[in-house]
């Protein structure tokens, strides 16, 4: 269940400083290096990702004729369109479809839009067995846990706390070898496979032109849920939809790059509609259920750009606030820059309002971004509009506006900065550095040392150096 809803610091400081967020920021740092790898080895990089920017704006532009084109393509290959204005009408036709299926055992792949939507939890309640079968969310969910990154979902568990957790749950003997917990688990898999009567998948990609779903993961996982259950149910964010084949070929060049430093992710699967007379595999029925939850009031918001994301993760490995407090932290399904601007505007300010401010806005997440998503001006707005609405920190806004107070009264400001270089004067008689400060300070000399004030300020030091 989604996390109700606090302060982002008071979450991050469960986090900061843990094992496990240690865990996390060696782990992005090392993908983030992937990441950086694959790029300088590939020569057309930085004009394919503006290609691939091109793409996704052009798209978000005329995303109702897109959408059209690609229900139309569906249903002319048998497969069904569904329209769900919400989550709670999504999981509803989920649920019904299931039911008129006659579905028990149902097999997942990996879907972030899934988790937004709290999908299993639904089937759940209407008595359906689900298992995740990517490994990572097959952990979490043994687990009880939730994601931490949007494409390495146990970023936060280390091999020894997987293999205890196999241990215990699956009883099996002790190990931490990747290559055994990983047999552990496709053994334990393969059988509930064959036997699960629906296969669930999100989309990465759908093309408009063909009606074809486009699915991307490194494991054989989800190949076999949509291939081997009798129907698949594919649940699709309204903007995940390209045009053409040639564009889903530029998206697929700067995904895996980013997401994995990989050219191309182990299993790239095109579905294009149920089985056909002859064909050896696939499911006799295609549901693809296409989801809002709030994406048409972004698209029309200055927000907007932020559904271009093609959900590689770039972003949250290169952040710096996502290494030291986790993805947890966030609260919510999308952690790392993504989350702090996606969380806000689909879900409202009300509750995520703080997010925006989770960023040192160093602007690393759009360095990294395969399709240049402004994040940085996207915070800076969110901030400002948090403020509008009444969201924001009414000490912090005292302190500015007795800074403004003082900064727009040069006398003022300079008897404030005489007051500040007493300070200064003082803290020197000792070592030089401020080690505690009373009240808000103390969020920052808790972890840090405060250099003092200049014992004279720059007027002072001009008119002494340069005489006027």
């Amino acid at each position: 269940m989604t996390e109700t809803p606090i302060r982002f610091i008071d979450r991050a400081a469960r986090t900061v400083g843990t094992d496990k967020v240690s865990a996390v920021g060696v782990a992005a740092r090392r993908m983030a290096e992937l990441r950086r790898t694959a790029f300088s080895e590939y020569a057309g990089g930085e004009a394919m990702r503006d290609r691939a920017r091109d793409i996704r704006l052009r798209t978000l532009a005329s995303l109702d004729e897109h959408l059209a084109r690609f229900a139309d393509q569906v249903a002319s290959l048998g497969g069904t369109v569904h329209w769900a204005a919400d989550g709670d009408e999504a999981n509803r036709i989920a649920v019904e479809i299931a039911t008129a299926a006659g579905v028990e055992r149902i097999v997942k792949s990996k879907s972030m839009v899934t988790e937004e939507i709290e999908l299993n939890h639904a089937l759940e309640a209407a008595g359906m067995t689900v298992v995740e079968t990517d490994l990572g969310e097959f952990i979490v969910q043994l687990s009880g846990d939730r994601p931490s990154h949007i494409i390495a979902p146990v970023l936060h568990k280390t091999r020894y706390q997987i293999g205890e957790l196999f241990r215990d749950e699956l009883g099996v003997a002790y190990t931490d070898d990747p290559t055994q917990l990983n047999a552990i688990a496709r053994a334990h898999l393969r059988s509930i496979f064959l036997e699960a009567d629906m296969g669930i998948s999100g989309v990465n990609f759908g093309v408009a032109e063909s009606g074809s779903i486009c699915l991307v993961t490194n494991e054989g996982n989800g190949r076999l849920t949509t291939t081997a259950p009798r129907v698949h149910v594919a649940v699709m964010g309204m903007e995940r939809i390209v045009p053409t084949f040639g564009d889903l070929a530029t998206m697929l060049e700067v995904l895996a790059r980013s997401g994995t430093g990989q050219r191309l992710s182990v299993y790239t699967n095109i579905v294009t509609g149920p089985r056909r007379p002859g064909d050896p595999d696939g499911p006799e029925e295609l549901h693809v259920i296409i989801l809002d939850n709030g994406r048409s009031r972004v698209l029309g918001s200055r927000q907007s750009e932020i559904l271009a994301c093609i959900r590689c993760g770039a972003c949250i490995n290169v952040c710096p606030v996502y290494r030291e407090a986790g993805g947890h932290s966030y609260g919510d399904v999308y952690p790392g820059p993504i989350g702090a601007v996606l969380t806000p505007a689909l879900r409202g300010m009300a509750d995520w309002h703080d997010l925006a401010h989770a960023s040192s806005l160093c602007g690393a997440c759009q360095d990294v971004c395969p399709v240049r998503i402004e994040i940085p001006r996207m915070l800076l707005e969110l901030r400002a509009a948090g403020e509008e609405e009444g969201y924001g920190d009414r000490g912090m806004r005292r302190l500015l506006r007795a800074y403004t107070a003082a900064a727009t009264r040069p006398a003022m400001f300079r008897r404030l900065l005489k007051t500040g270089g007493l300070l200064g004067r003082f803290t020197r008689k000792h070592d030089g550095w401020i080690r505690s400060v009373p009240g808000r300070g103390k969020a920052w000399t808790a972890h840090r040392d405060l250099p003092p004030p200049a014992r004279e300020s720059f007027h002072e030091w001009w008119r002494r150096n340069r005489g006027t």
